[in-house]
């Protein structure tokens, strides 16, 4: 898309966000009920199949990045998802995300698993993005190589933080010319953009340079995914569809660790995007330990029991 200034560049600098409305909302969004029982064990499923099953550590080995991908491929144990007639649904998670380096360890296990689960990959100078930008641009490329078919960029919360919305703009388009045919998700950093109004220009300028998805936080940052940031987010995917006809997803990440918040976060989804967002294509929870707490749930709802920690293959 090209970069109008009499249009987009102005709507851009109008753009305020009120902020106790958004604060009011995610309260509602918070206090509206949860599912209960084989509705709520239905609603941690479709949570399961919308996770990016994560390992972003300094200790990342072929052998984690290995038990990841058929953790990923395997996300709730045989035996409980015969119990619900859903052992035959394919149920596995949204896809495994991993650093650069370890692409191909994760491709490797995936192939030899004869799995399609996509790798995502984080990149472009992960999680600071302060790295040259040709040296930003070449880790895209790397991923993509070695098989990425996803790749979570962050953006450069300088360009943000002072307002520099074309040179940012610039910089996203360039990155999705470089992940080719990968799906390219823009993380924000909201943490460090300071003012919701920020977020909400960020979120529509990733938006304009091709982003399939916007996501939260690298996970990194003193502050990650919360509710109104989420709700600041989602408003301006919804804007963004209703202007274009485009729909972009939403990745929230960060701190997202029980079942009972992966609840909340579906219903946020549903009551501001509506159904067709609630599936893999648009919507992915980026989390590493989460898995285990859904797992305990399902668990729980099949034999009435909790599972000792023992019980339950690791994430």
């Amino acid at each position: 898309m090209e970069w109008y200034y009499n249009t987009d560049l102005e709507r851009i600098s109008k753009v305020r966000v009120n902020t106790q409305a958004v604060l009011k909302r995610a309260q509602q969004i918070q206090s509206m009920k949860t599912p209960k029982k084989q509705w709520q064990a239905a609603w941690l499923l479709k949570a399961v199949t919308c996770i990016d099953l994560t390992t972003l550590a300094g200790d990342d080995t072929p052998s984690n990045v290995h038990r990841l991908c058929l953790k990923a491929i395997q996300p709730v144990r045989y035996d409980l998802l015969k119990s619900m007639d859903m052992h035959d649904k394919g149920v596995t998670t949204g896809a495994v995300c991993v650093y650069p380096s370890r692409v191909a360890d994760a491709v490797k296990t995936l192939k030899a698993a004869n799995s399609s689960l996509p790798v995502a990959s984080v990149a472009t100078g992960f999680p600071a993005g302060q790295t040259p930008l040709e040296t930003r641009l070449q880790e895209v490329r790397m991923a993509v190589d070695d098989g990425a078919t996803e790749i979570d960029i962050v953006i450069n919360r300088m360009l943000a933080i002072t307002g520099q919305w074309e040179a940012m703009y610039d910089e996203i388009c360039q990155f999705r010319e470089a992940c080719g045919d990968a799906h390219m998700k823009t993380i924000l950093a909201i943490g460090e953009l300071g003012t919701f109004t920020n977020v909400y220009k960020a979120s529509l300028v990733s938006m304009m340079a091709g982003s399939d998805f916007i996501k939260t936080s690298t996970g990194k940052e003193a502050v990650n995914a919360t509710y109104p940031v989420a709700i600041v987010m989602v408003r301006a995917i919804r804007d963004y569809f209703l202007s274009t006809g485009h729909k972009v997803g939403f990745k929230p990440a960060g701190g997202i660790r029980t079942a009972k918040e992966s609840l909340v976060w579906l219903t946020l989804i549903k009551e501001e995007l509506g159904n067709d967002w609630l599936c893999p294509h648009l919507f992915r929870l980026g989390a590493s330990s989460l898995l285990a707490d859904i797992e305990r749930q399902i668990y729980h709802h099949v034999t009435g029991q909790y599972a000792a920690y023992h019980e339950l293959p690791m994430a």
